[in-house]
């Protein structure tokens, strides 16, 4: 397998995760989004929506972090990413999905660069806007977390699930742009004993080929 990635992308770092909590082997092939790589016409060929990650698995190729993580969690079940029982497995992806639909998007690099070069919005405006939607989304997940009893150790008992794949990696994000995390005691509390496990490590930005401080 090769995953086309890029060491900050939180969307590539969810796969990451994945592959790692599965015990997959793959081949890491960067993708320099601060460079703009992803707009080439050699990386269009393999993802025409010009975005990482992308899983190239033989013939088959896939776009868009969660389907990714759903293909290898049916490829290879175990350990399985999502619970045993409808029920369980919905809370799961609607978790993952507050974050994945709600938040990310906002926050996406593209966006980001759109707001300054085509919205003329200066750095400060750009990370308080920044901030603001992080802010507001984690604080969603927050009550979700701290009210419901599937909560465990993890986001939904006490082994890692897609919901814990999508979690740590914003957490990295918002703790780059300096975003206020004392309101969200449960979502740190999850993140802090996911990053004890040495699959997260593996998988963070720091621990990637392609990184750069």
């Amino acid at each position: 397998m090769e995953l086309y990635s890029y060491c900050r992308s939180s969307a590539s770092f969810r796969v990451r995760i994945a592959l790692e909590l599965k015990g997959l082997a793959y081949d890491y092939r960067a993708v320099q989004l601060i460079k703009n790589e992803q707009l080439s016409e050699a990386y269009t060929a393999v993802s025409p929506a010009r975005l990482v990650p992308q899983l190239v698995d033989g013939d088959v190729s896939i776009g868009q972090s969660l389907a990714i993580i759903q293909y290898l969690d049916e490829l290879h079940p175990q350990p399985s990413l999502l619970p045993g029982d409808a029920q369980a497995r919905a809370r799961v992806r609607s978790l993952a999905l507050d974050i994945a639909c709600e938040v990310h998007p906002l926050n996406n690099l593209r966006v980001l660069r759109y707001l300054v070069r085509e919205m003329k919005i200066g750095d400060e405006a750009k990370n308080l806007w920044y901030r603001h939607w992080v802010e507001q989304g984690l604080a969603v997940v927050e009550r979700r977390l701290a009210d419901e009893p599937q909560t465990g150790h993890h986001c939904h008992g006490d082994t890692p699930t897609l919901a814990d794949c999508v979690l740590v990696p914003q957490i990295f994000n918002a703790q780059r742009y300096g975003c206020r995390l004392q309101h969200v005691p449960t979502v740190m509390r999850i993140f802090e004993t996911c990053m004890q496990l040495p699959a997260f490590q593996r998988a963070q930005p720091s621990a990637c080929p392609d990184f750069e401080p």
